[in-house]
């Protein structure tokens, strides 16, 4: 079995000693029997020469492998180096996985539900978390290095500005940027070298351990469910973009037979003990009881850990859950479903973009187990509805009038789902926006804070015509 990275670390003395430090980060990835794929090397040795490094490779790919060489590289050089990402439950696997590397008492963890050895030289916290600290001690801020996991989020309508706030406000630090769907990132190469002084070097690849195969359903969503089961096609991950649609589709299937009476009695075993408490947790025990799981962010902790454990040990074969299998949660899933290709963006509903399309289909495939993943797509229920009108009409029963589209309803066909398998992902744009939190956190220094407010305005990727309009809601929240 082999030690913890941290083990390597003794008798390096200096940052300069690239190629001991390197030399000893290969000895570990060797010891756990790991090969590196060709852009785990470029990215891994662009870190260990310092410079900034943009990794935009497919979901499995070991993007972490990398941000574990940063970490590394960084604690050697008695650096302090920050992972960011998303969502807590993340933050907190990510916290438990470094603690298991270099050891304990060198990492940290800050969620703002959660604070534990805040000061180490290593801190997992969420995007938030550190643009706080970056709006609030800027330059003088204790962060040297820092990776910025799901990196994508820089482009998201409400937390996009915290993706960006550190970029403009620690020129100190060297950056790792990392995701699946980054599309074009020529303006962040340049940003980054002009801000930090340091080479960027973008590492990007399309070649994913597990490919990819895709079919559009055009039957009932239970009876795609069944199919895929018969086929052995599980876990599934069926999407959905409501919790409420997700709760409901757990309903119906536990009428279907997606597990045999030895999987459920294993189920059931696992889950003796377990206080399902709360008045939706009886539910949540009668669908895992079917060999169903159900996850999103609304969910009790304990439960959605719970349906995280079992999917790891494979006992789920299904998990109806919500987009938030795109953000890096570790389900290991053999098809991921979608129950529909549109949402509700903040402002209309539309269909998928490409980038969270393929962040979410991109989760398909358990490297290690699979040769395979699949990817389906459902067509929208009032079609399936009308094509069973016409097959009934092509054997002369009685017409029925043809179901209209819902509300709330952006259409797609199977075009549409063809166009987004082939699209890339969109130019990621700026989501900077000026708040009460930021006009505190930035006038809380000790040198002007009014300047500094100004200046990280000017700094900000907004248009010319944007900037003007953040400095009136700036001078607009001051008074």
């Amino acid at each position: 079995m082999a030690g913890p990275l941290f083990d390597l670390l003794p008798g390096v003395e200096t940052a300069s000693d690239a190629d001991t430090l390197l030399g000893r980060f290969l000895e570990y990835v060797d010891a756990q029997g790991l090969t590196l794929y060709p852009s785990q090397e470029d990215a891994v040795l662009a870190v260990f020469e310092g410079h900034n490094v943009i990794l935009n490779t497919p979901t499995g790919s070991g993007k972490s492998l990398a941000a574990s060489a940063l970490h590394f590289a960084s604690l050697a050089a008695g650096r302090r180096s920050v992972y960011t990402c998303p969502i807590k439950a993340l933050v907190n696997e990510k916290w438990m996985a470094l603690c298991r590397e270099l050891g304990a008492e060198h990492v940290g963890l800050a969620t703002g539900d959660a604070t534990v050895n805040r000061d180490a030289p290593v801190l997992c916290c969420t995007a938030e978390i550190l643009a706080n600290i970056a709006l609030r001690d800027g330059e003088n801020a204790n962060v040297d290095d820092v990776v910025m996991d799901e990196f994508h989020w820089y482009a998201d309508r409400d937390r996009g500005g915290a993706w960006q706030v550190p970029l403009l406000t620690l020129p100190q630090a060297r950056f790792l940027l990392m995701s699946a769907t980054l599309g074009d990132v020529t303006f962040f190469e340049d940003a980054l070298t002009q801000r930090n002084h340091r080479p960027t070097v973008t590492v990007k690849s399309s070649d994913r351990p597990v490919p990819l195969e895709y079919a559009y359903s055009e039957t009932a969503l239970p009876e795609a469910v069944q199919a895929l089961a018969d086929a052995d096609k599980v876990p599934v991950y069926v999407v959905h973009f409501t919790q409420k649609d997700a709760a409901e589709s757990a309903q119906s299937f536990t009428s279907l037979k997606v597990a045999s009476r030895e999987a459920k009695n294993a189920v059931g075993a696992a889950i003796e003990g377990v206080r399902f408490s709360s008045p939706y947790g009886t539910r949540v025990r009668k669908w895992l009881r079917h060999g169903i799981g159900i996850h999103h962010a609304g969910l009790l902790p304990k439960y959605r850990m719970l349906v995280e454990r079992l999917a790891q040990r494979g006992l789920l074969k299904v998990i109806c859950g919500t987009d938030t299998l795109g953000v890096g949660i570790n389900v290991p899933i053999r098809t991921v479903l979608f129950s529909r290709l549109c949402k509700f963006d903040g402002e209309k509903t539309a269909v998928l973009s490409a980038r969270d399309f393929h962040q979410i289909a991109g989760r398909a495939g358990r490297k290690g187990f699979d040769d395979l993943g699949f990817v389906v797509a459902q067509a929208p229920v009032h079609a399936i509805e009308n094509l069973k009108l016409q097959n009934k009409a092509k054997t002369g029963k009685k017409s029925v009038k043809r179901q209209p589209p819902r509300h709330n309803f952006a259409n797609w066909d199977h075009q549409t789902f063809e166009r987004l398998i082939a699209a890339s992902p969109e130019r990621l744009v700026s989501r900077f926006s000026v708040s009460h939190g930021m006009l505190l956190n930035v006038l809380s220094r000790p040198s002007d804070g009014c300047q500094a407010m100004r200046q990280l305005i000017r700094d900000s990727h907004e248009p010319v015509a944007a900037k003007a309009a953040h400095v009136r809601r700036g001078w607009q929240l001051f008074r």
